[in-house]
């Protein structure tokens, strides 16, 4: 009979074997990202280059205009209200979809500011973000080989929800420097693989909000070729001279096909809190919530309770946030402009793409982002991260103006100086 210490030995000396052998390959090699290892999708996406630049400006102690968040704090309300709950016991899991104060207040938002009426019990569903409902509301419609039209530039984070669920992205660009959609290009990429269209609007990284016409154009493609609308509408209340916030859903013929997304933490400066919602019509509505259970199983339950007191928020919030932003909109392309960069004003959003061709700089975007934060101490994002087609975007950065208006002047000495 066989020590049982040497049946282990050979036991473990079998395992390594298998590890560390794979037709050939070593372990590590098998799994090595840079060599094609790990799972064969993750060769269409890289890392994050939002970031990727979040952690330069650290490094660099820069001033972080590239990731979209504040450095200023929620309404007081907000934070108050997530006291109470830590506090009384709201800190395990909530149903599935999202607590029924937070459901109501979203389905009744909805319907006061765009008319859209859903039953919280059925059609509102509380996500980790709008990052989690996008891919959820993705992985429960698209089949392998469906493919879904992108309109480029977009937030990086929608081609791997893409490639996530097994889909095919269809890119079509807007047109710059306004950042238009040519309706035109738009018919040409729907067939009858076509399985879902996402639309941004107000639009990341451009702040371009789309026209009635756009919109129109958008929806008659749709039901033409029974398409799902998913929308990432989070910068809706971030708006600018006026510009009206039209969901798609609004358009006849579109509710039912539509997948409308938002979230609390650009509106309400809280990021971190992972707090979106979808809003749909069955059974678009039981799709993504199958989806949702198995992936996250709620979002933070007492951040949940907090972001039912902001939507109860008077209508003074919003024009003071749509003024505050103004300031900092006009501050920032005025800093883009002192500086030599060739710079759109968004209609929409905090962000601005801005055309550095005039700077005396042999590189592209990346070697310029990258050179930024390093030697004038600002951190901006890379264009072409924005787009799936070679080529584009080589010449721009994304700078994004979240920030208090001395994190913006500090920025304005050191571009300019």
């Amino acid at each position: 009979m066989k020590n049982p210490e040497e049946q282990e030995a050979r036991k473990e000396a079998r395992i390594m074997d298998i590890l560390e052998n794979d037709k050939g390959s070593s372990f590590a090699a098998r799994f090595d990202p840079v060599k094609g290892g790990g799972a064969r999708r993750l060769t269409m996406i890289r890392e994050s280059f939002i970031r990727e630049m979040t952690r330069l400006a650290i490094t660099h102690n820069a001033i972080n205009l590239s990731q979209g968040f504040p450095d200023f704090d929620p309404p007081r309300e907000a934070i108050e209200a997530a006291h109470r709950a830590l506090e009384s016991g709201g800190n395990q899991y909530t149903i599935t979809w999202g607590t029924p104060a937070l459901r109501q207040a979203i389905a009744a938002k909805m319907q006061k500011w765009y008319g859209l009426s859903f039953d919280p019990d059925q059609h509102v569903t509380v996500t980790c973000g709008v990052t989690e409902a996008i891919l959820a509301t993705l992985m429960g419609i698209i089949n392998t080989g469906d493919e879904v039209i992108v309109i480029e530039p977009y937030h990086e984070g929608y081609l791997p929800a893409i490639v996530f669920a097994g889909g095919v992205p269809r890119f079509v660009p807007l047109e710059a420097p306004a950042y238009t959609l040519d309706l035109d290009l738009l018919r040409d990429a729907f067939n009858d693989r076509t399985r879902a269209i996402l639309i941004n609007t107000p639009h990341n990284p451009t702040g371009h909000i789309f026209t009635m016409e756009e919109l129109e154009g958008i929806a008659e493609l749709c039901r033409e070729f029974n398409v799902v609308a998913v929308t990432d509408e989070i910068y809706e209340h971030i708006i600018y001279d006026g510009q009206p916030h039209v969901p798609i859903a609004t358009i006849p013929g579109m509710e039912e096909r539509t997948v409308t997304i938002s979230g609390l933490g650009k509106t309400f400066a809280m990021t971190g809190w992972r707090l979106g919602y979808a809003c749909a019509l069955n059974p678009l509505s039981t799709i993504l919530r199958t989806v949702h259970d198995f992936m996250t199983i709620c979002a933070p339950a007492p951040l949940q309770a907090a972001c039912a007191a902001v939507l109860a928020l008077p209508d003074e919030y919003y024009t003071g946030l749509r003024r505050d932003y103004t300031l900092r909109r006009d501050k920032m392309i005025s800093i883009l402009q002192r500086a030599g960069f060739s710079a759109h004003s968004p209609e929409g959003a905090f962000y601005a793409m801005a055309d550095f061709s005039a700077w005396d700089f042999d590189g592209d975007d990346y070697s310029f982002a990258r050179w930024l934060p390093a030697n004038l101490g600002v951190a901006v994002v890379p264009g072409s991260c924005f787009y799936g087609t070679k080529g584009m975007g080589k010449k721009t950065v994304r700078f994004a103006f979240a920030k208090k208006m001395e994190t913006l002047e500090a920025a304005e000495a050191r571009l300019c100086s």
